[in-house]
């Protein structure tokens, strides 16, 4: 019995002396981490067309490709959200070998985080995911902050949310909106 409860208290105080990136993500994922070709990263961005004066944000940035990218070629701010800290482990040695600065990277729920400050939005998510994305794009954004998605639209519910353009990367679709999205779902 001794050796249990010895044994359990080691367990314990190792558990509690763990860096963050050892920790357990704060739910379990929605998605599974599959990474944005690098030159569809470039290609969402162009779309979205970046300036230095932009804020950009990454929702479910997973290696940090979007915001080192953006940081790198735009010269922003950028910011990479992500549930799952070993995403945000291997995001942030990402932008340490990148040289970069002007990059953080939080391991938040992007449903919860404050991304008012925000003037493109990047996402590869799922459909159903855009789509309860977008009450929370059109109350925390400001009007015209440009979203951009990989892959997936905001129209699975059936309700057509027209992107205001769309690009065709070898066989990728990227969608581009500007906030606010309607309608929005109900």
């Amino acid at each position: 019995m001794t050796i249990r409860i010895l044994t359990l208290t080691v367990a314990l105080a190792a558990a509690a002396l763990a860096p963050a990136s050892a920790q357990q993500a704060l739910r379990t994922p929605d998605v599974i981490f599959v990474p944005t070709p690098q030159e569809v990263v470039d290609a969402m961005l162009k779309l979205a067309k970046v300036t230095k004066s932009d804020v950009v944000y990454d929702l479910g940035s997973g290696d940090g490709r979007i915001p080192i990218t953006a940081a790198k070629t735009y010269g922003v701010r950028a910011v990479g959200i992500d549930i799952d800290p070993v995403r945000i482990k291997e995001a942030n040695e990402n932008l340490k070998t990148s040289g970069v600065s002007g990059v953080r990277f939080l391991n938040q729920d992007l449903f919860t985080t404050d991304i008012s400050e925000a003037t493109v939005v990047t996402l590869y998510l799922l459909p159903s995911l855009n789509l309860k994305l977008i009450a929370k794009l059109n109350k925390e954004l400001k009007p015209g902050t440009r979203i951009v998605s990989h892959a997936f639209d905001m129209s699975s519910d059936s309700v057509d949310r027209k992107p205001i353009e769309t690009l065709n990367v070898n066989g990728r679709t990227v969608y581009l909106w500007r906030t606010p999205i309607l309608p929005e779902p109900k």
